[in-house]
């Protein structure tokens, strides 16, 4: 594909005398926008003193999600959280983090993400559905599906439009107003490796 939509957390100022696990002080306020170009962007997350956005509105598949991605972290980790619901996912998420390396911790999320899929669906996927208009038909479906079956993990988020560098513009971007994940876990090295890392690579090579 010669270009991917990837989610993108929001570029948080950088510290760059601190461990890369280094966690964000307790806010209550973080406007996130992600968006699915595939190049890098730095990572930002500031205070706000506007009105909060939107709050997304559970629908009734998402605890499915939340119960079917929970299920393959606590294979992967090996433990899991005492805690219900949203809250027991994200300790899950720390303990995915606990004595690996940056790297570790991606190839480990990265196995979490193909392990939700059935791989037969995956392998014609890739060899069906990817070399349409040069990725562009799998940009857009991946957009697409992740506004439909991640919202609970990340918050309200829509579709929008990706400038490419040859001057194109695909609707294949994901722009998240607030993102939960990011929000929750407090915690840059839990967004960047558990996130942002493993979807770029899942998607880059599924």
């Amino acid at each position: 594909m010669k270009a991917v939509t990837l989610l993108r957390p929001l570029s948080i100022p950088s510290f760059p005398s601190r461990p890369p696990y280094d966690c964000l002080p307790r806010r209550t306020n973080l406007p996130v926008s992600c968006s699915s170009h595939w190049t890098e962007s730095p990572i930002k997350a500031e205070d706000s003193t506007g009105p909060r956005s939107e709050e997304y509105r559970y629908q009734f598949y998402d605890d499915w999600f939340l119960a079917l991605f929970r299920d393959k972290m606590v294979k992967e980790v090996g433990w899991d959280s005492e805690r219900a619901g949203y809250d027991g996912l994200i300790e899950v998420a720390n303990r995915l983090m606990l004595r690996r390396t940056p790297s570790e911790s991606t190839d480990a999320a990265v196995r979490i993400l193909r392990s939700l899929f059935p791989p037969f669906l995956l392998h014609l996927y890739k060899l069906l559905v990817s070399p349409i208009g040069g990725g562009k038909l799998a940009a857009m479906m991946v957009a697409r599906v992740t506004v439909i079956t991640c919202q609970w993990l990340m918050g309200v988020c829509k579709v929008n439009s990706v400038d490419l560098p040859n001057g194109s513009s695909w609707e294949s971007g994901v722009f998240v107003e607030r993102c939960k994940y990011l929000e929750e876990s407090k915690c840059v090295g839990i967004c960047v490796n558990t996130c942002k890392l493993p979807t770029q690579v899942y998607v880059l090579h599924c």
